[in-house]
């Protein structure tokens, strides 16, 4: 898809499924939340591969290695009545930082959007991220300052769901 110095840009294929893992773990490490990582290759396969995907990726390759990528799925606007797409991890190993790896995936991810017919790219970075937010705010993005983030999962999500009507 796009190119960078000694950098190719493609869509991941299920033989990527472990590298992308290393990839996760070594984001989870950086985002200082190793503790809350528990990526597994099968289950990304199917998730990216299988008869219904969950999300899409993105890798970065150099030297014979995918050294980034990023993984995003669809979402939908109602307040416009049309597709956007979250984007829920951008990654490039240290080493190949500052070489235009992370804008050229993120482009590519910008593109996929746009020829979807997508009104916005959207994602979530942690607040002490400083780097990561000059990144995004040099490429155009604007935080969304007045919107708060909120998460239901394990036994929290399993509670709520149980209280849902039966069909």
């Amino acid at each position: 898809m796009t190119r960078s110095p000694a950098v190719q840009v493609r869509s991941a294929r299920p033989e990527d499924s472990p590298a992308i893992v290393q990839l996760i773990l070594e984001l989870a490490e950086y985002e200082q939340l190793r503790h809350h990582a528990q990526p597994d290759a099968e289950r990304l396969r199917e998730h990216l591969f299988g008869p219904q995907p969950f999300a899409e990726a993105l890798v970065a390759e150099a030297e014979g290695g995918i050294i980034g990528y990023a993984l995003f799925f669809p979402t939908y606007s109602t307040f416009r009545t049309q597709p956007g797409l979250y984007l829920e991890d951008l990654y490039v190993q240290p080493a190949y930082r500052r070489r235009g790896i992370g804008t050229a995936l993120i482009a590519s991810v910008a593109a996929c959007a746009v020829a979807r017919g997508c009104t916005r790219l959207e994602w979530s970075v942690l607040t002490w991220n400083a780097s990561a937010i000059r990144f995004y705010e040099q490429l155009g993005a604007e935080p969304l300052r007045e919107w708060q983030t909120h998460r239901l999962s394990g036994a929290a999500l399993a509670r709520l769901a149980a209280r849902a009507p039966t069909r």
